[in-house]
């Protein structure tokens, strides 16, 4: 037979309607009262209905979080699962739980959103992805729903969000290999509607800038996703045009493929950095040079700000997580 509110309130000596506001966390219980109550239901091992709790004070505890499709086969984009493992992390720690969906294209974001929010099914949302006029956000502000977003959004102004400084991250990388000596660098994006593919690009082309090297547009490809075989053929397009002595991604995925199609066709001495040091990066051959993002810290600061504006505890409004290139034997030193 299973633990009932009456159970722990007989245990710790209050009334059910008291075991009730110390688990809706009501700041008018006495911190004596509180501890009680959550002694005894930690010694009856007692689990709040969580349908019965979102009908009385209208929240579920429960957190939506939107993924582009990309998402959908984890094994092969780990960036996804170390996001949604920082997220869990803080949700459990505070209580909630997670409820995600998966979309092909912003109206189907756009589309699952409503969903959530008419149905009453999540008390606030996290976005994976911030992109150019992003018409989810624009939603979501609309209607004050509560929401978190994982990128840089291009007006920060009553957004909460979490990203890396992208646009330094890849400037660093790219003045790096301009002083080794590095005079045609390529460059390899996607989804350049993304505000983390401009910010990337942006820094790409603003350290030849600084270093007084001129950029070839005509080594820059963005294809549609961050994917092997595109990162393969984008290589492909590039020694059609001329011979780099460096490629630059903007994902580890991409520069998988750039290093399969050099490895395939036996040529030597260019050098490849990538970006979100996924796992397999050091098991490439040669080991993938990659900028580090620190992926679950992402993930985790997304849950802390939304969980913080769900409980009206917002002090800060966003987090930049710091990166780190992680050196291997894929940039060849000049």
């Amino acid at each position: 037979m299973s633990v009932t509110i009456k159970d722990v309130a007989r245990e710790a000596n209050v009334s059910p309607s008291t075991v009730s506001r110390v688990i809706a966390e009501n700041p008018r219980i006495s911190e004596e009262t509180k501890k009680r109550v959550n002694d005894a239901i930690k010694k009856l091992n007692y689990h709040p209905n969580i349908i019965a709790r979102s009908l009385t004070n209208k929240a579920t505890k429960v957190i939506g979080i939107v993924l582009p499709s990309e998402a959908e086969d984890l094994s092969k984009n780990p960036f996804f699962i170390q996001v949604m493992t920082g997220i869990s992390a803080y949700a459990k720690k505070s209580g909630y739980y997670i409820m995600y969906t998966f979309c092909k294209t912003e109206e189907e974001e756009e589309e699952s959103i409503r969903n959530y929010v008419n149905s009453n099914l999540v008390d606030g949302i996290i976005l994976t992805v911030a992109r150019f006029k992003d018409k989810c956000i624009k939603y979501l502000q609309e209607i004050e729903f509560p929401f978190v977003v994982i990128g840089r959004p291009e007006d920060t102004k009553n957004v909460l969000w979490v990203d890396n400084d992208n646009f330094h991250a890849m400037y660093d990388v790219v003045s790096k290999l301009l002083r080794r000596g590095h005079k045609e660098i390529a460059f390899i994006g996607a989804n350049s509607e993304l505000n983390v593919s401009k910010d990337r690009l942006s820094g790409y082309k603003q350290a030849h800038k600084i270093h007084g090297v001129d950029v070839d547009e005509t080594t820059i490809i963005e294809v549609g996703a961050f994917k092997k075989d595109l990162g393969y053929e984008a290589m492909k397009t590039i020694l059609d045009i001329k011979i780099p002595t460096a490629i630059v991604t903007t994902d580890d995925l991409l520069a998988f493929g750039v290093n399969s199609y050099l490895v395939e066709n036996n040529i030597k001495g260019i050098s490849i950095v990538g970006f979100n040091n996924n796992p397999l990066a050091e098991y490439q051959k040669p080991s993938l040079t990659s900028v580090d993002i620190n992926s679950r810290e992402i993930g985790y600061y997304a849950a802390k700000l939304l969980v913080d504006r769900l409980q009206n505890r917002i002090k800060e409004t966003h987090y930049i997580i710091e990166t780190n290139l992680i050196e291997r034997e894929s940039t060849v030193k000049k």
